[in-house]
């Protein structure tokens, strides 16, 4: 009897706490949707004002002025100036750089007699044959000769050129010159098509008349460097490459491959990358086994059929390689999508229809693709939040009591996400004021203080934090940090709760709206262990070919914030504690990463963070010291990782710099 009456009392206890529990998240709503509908109120009666404010008279006539300031606001931007001429200087350093790499890159890459010799008597221990696939419509005949001319100029001669001609009646010299160049050459295979199937349907001809065990995609207006196939030989043979690219440069169309406008150099494959922008691009060479179905092109995703191609065809190899050389020119045009994507926008549409065709395919659902400010076809995928999980958010905090109710206050105040709780590991205080805050905030049932004993140590306090855990997914949060955008713990979990997923890092800046952290590049900086790039530049720069505004995959993201399944961080054995202060959350990254995950960076996680005002300088004095140890310490542990460079970090790039600039060789 006694029995029961003490199961009843527990039951009821726990009816009790499950009440108590569901009214603080719906006061949590209520207080969520009590913000959403102000600040929408907010937004109406601004977009009231600005409606009336641009029909008025001044505004008309302040046009040439708001002109003249936004060509103003864009000439900083790009010189990288941000109220310092330090900034000025660095910039034009960048483009000393970036001019003297457009040499290197271009036609004095190109092997003289003796490397061209070499490379062509290289015997490869596999037979394999490149079926060159390029539709063609229309096309000039200055472009035509300079595409075939670049093909027939290669170093390894195991290639066929498949053309498939749609072009129209009045174009008939495209037919002339290709079969003249058929003549010279019986590697060259040419089809006059009946009608013009659109580029999709076109190359889909190509690839009927291919008899190759490998195919390449390549444009009938561009221009191929002579040791590209030779090259991605090499990499079939010694790394078994089922899909291989490389880097490559847009030019100006009547001008040389020399005249180059940008260069694009890329990280090794990097699959959400791929997803939000269609970094691959040119030129992709692939296993014809890959192929399915007898048809490369949909021609539903016609204006995006590469990047609809690619996702498919990457997401069935067996091994993807990015050979980080620049091998490819890409000709800009009037009319090309490498001129303006507004000269085909429907390419847009394409681009979004591909991508969400391969999300589904993945098994995604009720995800979100938005185009983003860098760009109508850089993406910004809102995943599908699976559930309502709750969110254990871990704050190491010694005194600086103004910091962390700064934290804690953005946390309750602008998180649209309800379902976390705090816990606030104390280490060592001993101001009077810190303890009376955390008396304040334990009212709070989500808040919990406890308390690790001994000196110092970030991994093992939060190591602690995270073994008192009741939460699903763990966030690792400095004290010294404050939410900018209220979904900034969806954005990090939709990414968290993916399977083939480590760590997820949000977008921190500055106090001044600087960058702070978007990503970390193993390697980088004066110590040769790793660093933040885009360090320090404006909150509104775009970032190397728009990496500010979208998700990707990083070898690593900061501690300061960062989100990870509490079992997967359990099962990688939490933070190394020998790494007491510096480098714990890299070297987390890493073991997730060579265990087979991928990490994230997110731009759409947004925080400030006041950096260091924890744990003091690491530059001088003591915290030198026991950084130039813990350096060392994770350069011999990584020692081979970083012997080989980040593989989202293209070589090309420098490691004294945090700008993406250049590496110039001797």
């Amino acid at each position: 009897m006694e029995d029961r009456r003490q199961e009843q009392a527990a039951q009821a206890e726990r009816l009790r706490r499950s009440r108590d529990a569901y009214e603080r998240e719906k006061a949590k709503g209520d207080t969520l949707r009590e913000k959403l509908a102000e600040a929408e109120r907010d937004a109406a009666r601004l977009e009231d004002r600005l409606g009336r404010l641009k029909g008025s008279f001044f505004w008309r006539m302040s046009k040439p002025l708001r002109m003249l300031v936004h060509k103003v606001r864009r000439t900083k931007e790009r010189l990288g100036c941000y109220g310092s001429i330090r900034g000025i200087l660095r910039k034009l350093d960048s483009k000393r750089i970036e001019r003297k790499a457009r040499r290197q890159h271009g036609s004095a890459s190109f092997p003289d007699e003796a490397e061209r010799a070499a490379q062509s008597g290289t015997v490869f221990d596999r037979d394999v044959t490149f079926s060159i696939l390029v539709p063609l419509y229309n096309t000039p005949e200055k472009y035509l000769r300079q595409a075939i001319d670049s093909v027939l100029a290669q170093t390894y001669g195991g290639w066929e050129l498949c053309l498939a001609d749609g072009s129209d009646e009045r174009h008939g010299e495209v037919e002339r010159i290709c079969r003249e160049y058929a003549g010279r050459d019986g590697r060259i295979r040419y089809r006059r098509l009946p009608e013009n199937k659109g580029i999709s349907g076109n190359t889909n001809e190509c690839l009927a008349m291919a008899s190759g065990n490998y195919i390449a995609l390549f444009d009938h207006d561009d221009v191929l460097h002579p040791s590209v196939l030779y090259e991605y030989m090499k990499v079939i043979c010694a790394e078994d490459a089922d899909y291989i690219y490389c880097d490559e440069a847009t030019f100006k169309g009547n001008r040389t491959i020399d005249d180059m406008i940008t260069l694009h150099f890329k990280p090794d494959f990097a699959p959400d990358n791929l997803r939000a922008n269609n970094y691959i691009c040119h030129f992709s060479a692939f296993s014809r086994d890959l192929v399915e179905g007898g048809a490369l092109f949909r021609p539903q995703f016609d204006g995006s059929q590469d990047h609809d191609a690619i996702l498919r065809l990457t997401s069935r190899a067996r091994h993807v390689v990015h050979v980080p050389k620049l091998l490819y020119y890409w000709r800009s045009h009037a009319g090309s999508v490498a001129a303006d994507i507004n000269a085909k926008s429907y390419a847009i549409d394409a681009a979004k229809g591909a991508v969400a065709a391969h999300l589904t395919e993945q098994g995604f659902r009720n995800f979100e693709i938005l185009s983003t400010k860098a760009f109508e076809t850089i993406f910004q995928i809102k995943y599908e939040i699976q559930g309502n999980p709750l969110i254990s958010i871990v704050i190491a905090n010694k005194d600086h009591a103004e910091d962390l109710e700064r934290c804690v206050t953005s946390i309750l105040e602008k998180s649209s996400y309800a379902h976390y709780e705090i816990i606030i590991v104390e280490n060592n205080s001993v101001s009077e004021e810190i303890f009376a805050y955390y008396k304040k905030i334990q009212s709070n049932p989500d808040i919990r203080v406890i308390t690790y004993e001994g000196e110092f140590n970030y991994s093992a306090i939060n190591n602690l934090g995270v073994s008192q855990a009741k939460g699903e997914y763990i966030v690792l949060l400095n004290n010294d940090t404050s939410v900018i955008s209220i979904d900034w713990m969806e954005e990090l979990l939709m990414y968290a709760q993916r399977s083939d997923v480590g760590a997820v890092g949000a977008k921190l800046y500055y106090e001044d709206r600087t960058i702070q952290h978007a990503g970390v590049v193993l390697g980088l900086g004066q110590h040769r262990t790793a660093g933040h790039t885009h360090y320090g530049v404006s909150s509104n720069n775009l970032g190397y070919m728009g990496r500010l505004c979208y998700a990707q995959n990083v070898m690593a993201v900061t501690g300061a914030c960062l989100m990870m399944r509490r079992a997967l961080f359990q099962e990688l054995g939490g933070l190394d504690e020998s790494f007491a202060v510096s480098l714990n959350d890299v070297d987390l990254c890493i073991r997730a990463w060579k265990a087979g995950y991928v990490n994230v960076f997110t731009p759409f996680a947004e925080l400030y963070h006041y950096e260091s005002r924890s744990r003091g300088s690491d530059i001088q004095g003591a915290g030198a010291q026991r950084y130039d140890r813990e350096s060392a310490a994770f350069r011999d542990k990584w020692k081979e990782l970083l012997d080989r460079g980040d593989p989202y970090y293209n070589p090309n790039f420098s490691l004294d710099r945090s700008d993406f600039a250049l590496r110039l060789g001797e």
